[in-house]
């Protein structure tokens, strides 16, 4: 393949011909050999921000146009290069290109190398549509023309924005749905009685009812907190310049630039009132991802619980989670609980994150920190796996999942568990020699109870009601006779 000479400040090197990058990213790629990829909606949002720069330069350069019609006091970039920064700007923001982007996820210089591929990529795209070949920058150039009145700076963060945004609305999408399904399975068992459990411990009667309708609030709590970040996440720094002080930029293209990415995203972007701070200080993606890791909790928290109580460790077999795959390459019929791992290993990943973005955000020094890259990736892939571990978890675990409500209901009335509901009426002793005798002879309360005559049978079966279990305490009067 023939090869193109590229130079900068440092030198020279051989690109392939017809290659969309350029010695940026090739110097890039040499430095930071890893094959983490870059976030492609990171890469997508990059593109839309480029879109509103060169929108609004061109709204901007109108402007001078109009006001000096005899004598422009800056060199303007021709319509021509400036319709095609626009439409190879738009095809990076639908994603394409993206097999000419060489930056890995972890790199170093603060998201300079991202900045410049994607750079690169545009000139030699609006190159290619002006009837010219990749790296002849004397007609459009990656930093003269594609980086026009942009840093790296506010770019990048403000493209990891709104890659952010894209994926908070998908996520909030994926919770409502989980919660949608555990709604309906909590409607489905609401009577579904069923011994609770503390400490890996029988405990007191509930339901699978009362144990969805948990999962469903705790969901609940986590859209809501979901919703909250648009508040934090949506302020940006694009049009300050290398550090917030808008040095190089003109005043009209800091005033008009984000509200043109706004209307271009159709999300609720916003400038920073002040572009010094929402340059340096990170603390929102800890913030955030904060939200996410709760969620994360939770999901766990479902996973780990119906994983347990499906397992063959556990003797009732009152839920059975449906079978995805086959779980052993050595063992002939064994089925594992796969989504439910899936979700849990999802979740620690998210821990995992966490630690590393509130470490990270701390490390900004002065007016920069250097290792948005990092911290950008890793609140992507949080969630990624969050948008994923709900898909998952909804369409296959939760779905299909079958309550044995016979079983779990005659497990509950051989449970001497259940004999704390007679506390009230018996006291305490007495139900607890009742519960002796349960689990001695292995016997139901009700068989218990007519040999014992601890507590008229009528009334036992009155007490032991799911109505009567599920109730929200006792009145004085549930205690006398009737």
């Amino acid at each position: 393949m023939k090869k193109r000479i590229e130079k900068d400040l440092l030198g020279k090197k051989k690109i392939d011909g017809d290659a969309l990058y350029g010695i940026h990213s090739l110097r890039a790629q040499e430095n930071f050999p890893g094959n983490s990829i870059f976030n492609v909606e990171w890469y997508k949002a990059m593109g839309i921000v480029k879109l509103a720069a060169y929108q609004t330069y061109q709204k901007f350069a109108n402007a001078l146009r109009q006001k000096y019609k005899k004598q422009l006091p800056i060199e303007l970039i021709d319509e021509n290069t400036l319709i095609n920064l626009q439409k190879a700007a738009a095809e990076v923001a639908d994603g394409e290109y993206f097999e000419h982007f060489l930056i890995p996820a972890v790199q170093g210089g603060a998201g300079t190398s991202i900045n410049m591929n994607i750079n690169e990529i545009i000139a030699n795209v609006a190159l290619l549509k002006t009837g010219l070949k990749p790296g002849d920058y004397d007609t459009i150039d990656p930093v003269e023309h594609a980086n026009i009145y942009q840093s790296t700076n506010d770019t990048v963060p403000t493209a990891l924005k709104v890659a952010t945004m894209k994926l908070l609305e998908k996520l909030e999408d994926e919770i409502n749905g989980t919660r949608n399904k555990i709604e309906a399975v909590e409607a489905e068992s609401r009577d579904a009685m069923r011994a609770g459990y503390t400490q890996l411990q029988q405990a007191v009667p509930t339901s699978y009812g009362k144990m969805f309708s948990a999962y469903g609030d705790a969901l609940s709590r986590d859209w809501w907190r979901v919703s909250k970040c648009f508040e934090r996440i949506k302020v940006v720094n694009l049009g300050g310049s290398a550090i917030g002080t808008g040095i190089t930029v003109p005043t009209y293209f800091i005033m008009e630039v984000v509200p043109t990415l706004q209307k271009l995203t159709n999300l609720p972007v916003t400038r920073s009132e002040n572009l010094t701070d929402t340059t340096s200080n990170l603390d929102v993606y800890t913030e955030i991802h904060a939200t996410l890791k709760a969620h994360a909790v939770n999901m766990e928290k479902m996973a780990a619980d119906l994983r347990l109580l499906a397992s063959d460790i556990s003797t009732h077999k009152e839920i059975e989670l449906p079978q995805r795959q086959a779980g052993s390459s050595i063992m002939p019929g064994k089925v594992n609980p796969v989504i439910a791992e899936f979700v849990i290993s999802s979740a620690h990943k998210i821990y995992a994150n966490d630690m590393l973005i509130s470490s990270l955000c701390g490390q900004g020094q002065l007016e920069l920190n250097a290792y948005i890259p990092q911290i950008g990736d890793a609140l992507l892939n949080s969630l990624d796996l969050l948008i994923s571990a709900n898909q998952s978890l909804r369409d296959y675990m939760i779905s299909g999942l079958k309550i044995n409500t016979k079983l779990a209901t005659d497990n509950l009335y051989h449970n001497p568990a259940i004999t704390t509901a007679l506390v009230p009426y018996i006291g305490y002793h007495h139900a607890a020699l009742m519960a002796k005798a349960m689990k001695n002879k292995k016997k139901s309360i009700f068989f218990i109870n007519k040999k014992e005559e601890s507590i008229p049978q009528d009334k036992l079966f009155e007490i032991t009601s799911p109505h009567n279990l599920l109730k929200l305490g006792f009145k004085p009067s549930d205690l006398l006779d009737k």
